[in-house]
């Protein structure tokens, strides 16, 4: 059942609509998806789909609900743009809202509010233009001894406990994980694109999640990993940067085995044709994140390598 989770006029005799697709069948727990709050994240779109899709073929099998947000920022969505245009707002800086302020803070506190109470919400993010990530579950330290048990029943890789990115007091993870709605964010791809294997992954891991939490009555076909990562601790991860200004080319890609001393990639200068800089691995570990984006400035992110424990 689509339902409207808040709805606000624009100016031009047009309407402003969050929707949610409920999907429910007899008592038992809740869970949410909800992606889209950035406009250029697109993986989350499919597996809304794949998700709805699933469970409209099999709704015997559903015991509980299962509510799919799969648009939080439709403005920045129809005109693929990261923050909410016209307002120059990034949507999860925001959280929890406030009923009586801005347009789109009201829009965020009703969200807040619709999704509170849930047994359990996952946030799916993509990168962004730049940035390649393999698919991961990102958790702040402060709900770590809550939320890793969640994480590894998904069955993702690499799960990263860490103290800042996507754990902001503004952003709807937070929030929600502070006040007692336990929330994860799921982190992969790229941005503006869709990755179907990475997509397919997670649902498989949503599935295994559903049943594991008795909303749904069978595991996946394909069951999660149990190899996972859990990545914590400031010492845990290497951040490639850029020491210059060029472009950055290489031939290596994420989500695989680098050692100390191997060439990630050069900075490049098409104007001589010199090398300006060579990006070697500081150590062993695994590349989790790669720059997609070629042009870079002094300090750009290039990637990032989970040092294993053994090189720290």
């Amino acid at each position: 059942m689509i339902q409207t989770v808040t709805s606000l006029e624009m100016p031009v005799d047009e309407e402003f609509r969050i929707v949610k697709n409920h999907l429910t069948n007899g008592k038992g727990k809740r869970i949410c998806l909800v992606t889209g709050t950035h406009g250029d994240e697109l993986e989350g779109q499919y597996v809304c789909f794949l998700l709805a899709k699933m469970i409209n073929e099999n709704m015997h099998k559903l015991h509980g609900t299962v509510d799919i947000y799969p648009a939080l920022n439709p403005l920045g969505i129809d005109t693929m743009q990261r923050g909410v245009p016209a307002f120059d707002l990034d949507m999860n800086r925001i959280f929890p809202g406030n009923f009586r302020g801005s347009m789109i803070e009201k829009v965020a506190h009703d969200i807040y509010t619709d999704l509170s109470g849930a047994d359990l919400v996952i946030d799916i993010h993509a990168s962004n233009i730049f940035l390649r990530e393999i698919p991961q579950v990102r958790i702040s330290e402060m709900s770590a001894d809550n939320l890793v048990p969640y994480a590894k029943t998904l069955g993702i890789q690499f799960i990263w406990i860490h103290q800042a990115a996507t754990v902001l007091e503004a952003t709807l993870a937070h929030s929600l994980n502070s006040t007692g709605t336990p929330c994860l964010v799921v982190e992969m791809g790229i941005g503006g694109r869709i990755s179907h294997s990475m997509c397919n992954h997670l649902l498989d891991g949503i599935q295994n999640l559903m049943y594991e939490m008795g909303i749904w009555s069978e595991p996946p076909a394909s069951l999660p990993a149990n190899d996972i990562i859990v990545c914590q601790g400031p010492d845990s991860v290497h951040f490639l940067n850029a020491q210059t200004s060029g472009v950055f080319v290489t031939e290596i890609h994420n989500d695989m085995i680098v050692h100390k001393g191997q060439s990630v990639g050069q900075i490049i200068q098409p104007l001589t044709g010199k090398v300006l800089s060579d990006i070697v691995c500081p150590c062993d570990g695994l590349l989790f994140t790669i720059r997609t984006y070629p042009i870079v400035y002094e300090g750009s992110l290039l990637g990032r390598i989970y040092k294993y424990p053994e090189t720290k």
